[in-house]
């Protein structure tokens, strides 16, 4: 069976960075992140649109050096158009799911409440360590 490839969500990059996650959750980030860390180009601007210090900054900025950045593409746009039309979704969590489907990536966030209605859309919260798959029938599709 195929490893899971990952987009890591703005929260995720920055709580990561910040080493706020619990230590399992930092764990699962490192072996993500010594995969090549996938973002969506919301979540480097958002990263580093983040006023923060100097140093800080830096890691953010070398963070984001070696990450993949998936730039928006049509197929990007028109699924994200698709979710705003059917879901009260902010653009840039649009985005960044949509960008997740396109690719077919398990996208790493906790906010999991900002996807939960997006069918098809497989999330991973660092801080609970499993995956929901939203849409593919009634309820919660628990996988390990």
């Amino acid at each position: 069976m195929e490893q899971p490839r990952y987009l890591i969500d703005t929260n995720a990059v920055i709580d990561y960075l910040g080493k706020k996650l619990p230590v399992t959750g930092m764990d699962f980030m490192d072996s993500v992140i010594n995969a090549v860390p996938n973002v969506s180009v919301i979540t480097k601007i958002e990263v580093l649109g983040f006023n923060a210090p100097f140093e800080y900054d830096q890691l953010l900025i070398g963070f984001m050096n070696d990450a993949a950045i998936f730039d928006l593409t049509d197929s990007i746009v028109d699924t994200t158009i698709g979710i705003r039309k059917k879901h009260k979704t902010k653009l840039p969590d649009a985005v960044i799911a949509a960008t997740a489907l396109v690719y077919d990536l398990v996208l790493i966030s906790r906010n999991i409440s900002d996807f939960k209605n997006i069918a098809g859309l497989r999330l991973i919260d660092p801080y609970r360590l499993y995956i929901k798959r939203f849409g593919a029938r009634p309820g919660w599709t628990l996988t390990k």
